[in-house]
């Protein structure tokens, strides 16, 4: 069929083989480009389909050398309907990893679960042995306790007191407005436990028992403070409690393998274009800070970040950098002031008759678009390709 690409309320329904295949050869080139890191051998990223965990894998395999596992829970396509972009991103890069002689284990299905977390052990140390890095990047909507059987939901809400602010419709480019009333005490729970660090702790858990991480072994996992723009509805919101349940989760984790000199972080890191940043209610924060970092020279995508991470902060030697809290600081630079000034600047005056002046829209959607697949000029959309 011809794939093009579907897009229902800021959501891109499908997503192009070819051009998934196009998206993780050139974060490979990337990082070929950007050279060689002295780095970890056996890496297990969990979460490695998409985002920060596809290119944590990418900086791995193709900066360090290192063979990787992956688990992540995607969608295969049928004759009728096209597989998820981190289905098609997990083939391409299962290919690459083997032309380039590098070992590679890719596992779908749910990294919530008991089950698969067992599977992964096994295919880790029949493969590889033991792991030297885990890098935990999970992002589900929802999460099934494993223990418990109980469905639990995350929800983007303020605490405490409602909110009211713009929103973007990123297709159209028209600015709206967005209402949402706070979250319950089910709802701050609900995200908690899906996006905070209770499944991080059960995956380093399992590992250990299994006798399968290394000596002086690391475990990262992502969060995000951001802007003071996005404060409400972030930080001091649902996703900010469970961002703090994370944080303290590695303190914790630290402690706890250090008895083997092992080491757990949370990387701080900047806003990028995802599947989710064109639907939340501080969406225009994002393209606005998007500009003005391509502007002034610093913007960075995922492999950008975390090849800075992998060079600059994990494996430069000596000890590794952190914030007063214990994190890794990697949204150091969408977070100058000269950038947040501009941000703020521009906040105040957008509006649906000057957005395309303070904001590159086209830009923003040409990533949009790219991260499923779309968008690519050296990819014949017009082909018949099979999904």
């Amino acid at each position: 069929m011809v794939i093009k690409p579907m897009i229902r309320n800021n959501i891109c329904m499908n997503a192009h083989p070819v051009g998934c295949g196009e998206h993780v050869r050139r974060q490979i080139e990337y990082v070929r480009q950007a050279g060689s890191i002295d780095g970890p051998k056996r890496v297990l990223v969990i979460g490695g389909s998409t985002g920060y965990g596809l290119a944590s894998r990418i900086v791995a395999a193709f900066g360090c050398e290192a063979a990787t596992v992956s688990v992540a829970f995607e969608k295969e396509g049928t004759s009728k309907r096209t597989a998820t972009a981190g289905w098609y991103n997990t083939l391409a890069f299962d290919e690459f990893a083997g032309e380039s002689g590098l070992r590679s284990i890719s596992l779908n299905g749910d990294a919530f679960s008991h089950e698969m977390k067992q599977q992964v052990i096994e295919a880790v140390r029949e493969h590889l042995g033991q792991v030297d890095l885990v890098i935990y990047s999970l992002a589900s909507p929802v999460r099934t306790d494993p223990d418990t059987g109980t469905l639990y939901r995350s929800a983007l809400k303020p605490i405490g007191k409602p909110f009211t602010g713009r929103s973007l419709d990123l297709m159209k480019g028209e600015i709206g407005e967005v209402h949402l009333e706070p979250a319950s005490e089910e709802e701050i729970e609900g995200t908690v436990k899906v996006m905070g660090g209770e499944d991080w702790t059960l995956w380093i858990e399992a590992l250990e028992q299994a006798g399968v991480l290394a000596e002086n072994p690391l475990t990262v996992a992502y969060s995000y403070i951001g802007s003071e723009l996005t404060r409400e509805v972030y930080r001091d919101g649902t996703i900010g409690r469970a961002k703090d349940h994370l944080e303290q989760t590695a303190k914790e984790l630290h402690g706890r393998m250090a008895r083997y000199g092992g080491q757990a972080y949370v990387s701080v890191n900047k806003a990028v274009v995802t599947r989710s940043s064109a639907v939340i209610p501080v969406g225009l924060y994002f393209v606005l800070l998007s500009g003005v970092m391509q502007e002034t020279g610093l913007d960075e995508g995922c492999v950008e970040q975390c090849y800075r991470l992998f060079s600059d902060r994990l494996y430069r030697g000596g000890e590794i950098p952190t914030d007063d809290e214990g994190r890794i600081r990697l949204d150091d630079w969408e977070l100058r002031d000269d950038v947040q000034a501009e941000v703020r600047r521009r906040w105040e005056l957008v509006s649906n008759e000057n957005i395309h002046e303070l904001a590159d829209l086209e830009d923003y959607r040409k990533q949009f678009l790219q991260i499923h697949g779309f968008g690519y000029d050296n990819v014949d959309y017009e082909a018949d390709v099979t999904p």
